[in-house]
């Protein structure tokens, strides 16, 4: 879905304590640029924001970092975010928002950055074969993230789209990760995520009825 341009967007995200422009900079400096140095939990393609505003203000013991690729949809998240602050009578000091594509982002972290868990939420599920590599679960997106993913980390994982998800059961596989635990019906799963929140996409596929797949996987570096 194209986005509505917001001419508003740039400016109020560049005057943004906690948004970060130009995030290469950063490789190897996140635990410095949080006011506090705690684990990393980095959401990729965060859209309007909704996932990390459910859970940064009720769990301050963690830094929470969210990636997305245009102004236009993290001005938003950016709002959003300080809403669900504001509400919880705390300022915003464990949340970053950075625009940036997820196909590069080994350029932007480091095995020093603490990155401890990855969550992907309701990524597009690219069903055409000629397009399955774009996947945010495929292979060589997995191989790119155990570039920075502590030893230990975790990838969260969820959607609505089935084939996705039966294939991403066999990427976690193919890429060396261990798979912890999976559901073909979150909801009927409570405790399934330790912490979770729901998407704006969530909410939709859940008021149409279509159960919400996930899993969650452990990456363990071999031991040489």
């Amino acid at each position: 879905m194209r986005m509505r341009n917001k001419p508003w967007a740039a400016p109020e995200l560049n005057a943004c304590p906690f948004f970060v422009r130009g995030p290469e900079r950063m490789a190897g400096k996140w635990q410095d640029w949080f006011p506090k140095k705690q684990p990393i939990h980095l959401e990729l393609g965060c859209g309007k924001g909704w996932y990390i505003a459910g859970l940064a203000p009720k769990n301050p013991q963690v830094n929470y970092l969210g990636v997305d690729l245009k102004d236009v949809v993290l001005a938003p998240a950016k709002r959003i975010v300080e809403a669900a602050f504001a509400g919880a009578g705390r300022p915003v000091d464990n949340v970053g928002l950075t625009a940036y594509n997820v196909e590069q982002i080994c350029n932007m972290l480091r095995p020093e950055d603490g990155v401890a868990r990855i969550c992907i939420n309701f990524c597009n599920p690219w069903p055409r074969a000629k397009h399955n590599k774009r996947r945010l679960t495929h292979p060589r997106r997995l191989n790119d993230y155990k570039q920075f993913l502590q030893p230990g980390g975790e990838l969260w994982f969820k959607t609505d789209d089935d084939g996705l998800f039966a294939d991403t059961l066999e990427y976690i596989k193919e890429s060396g990760f261990m798979l912890l635990r999976q559901t073909a019906d979150l909801h009927a799963n409570p405790g399934f995520f330790a912490q979770d929140a729901p998407t704006e996409h969530e909410k939709m596929f859940t008021e149409k009825g279509i159960p919400i797949k996930a899993l969650a996987a452990r990456w363990e570096p071999p031991v040489e």
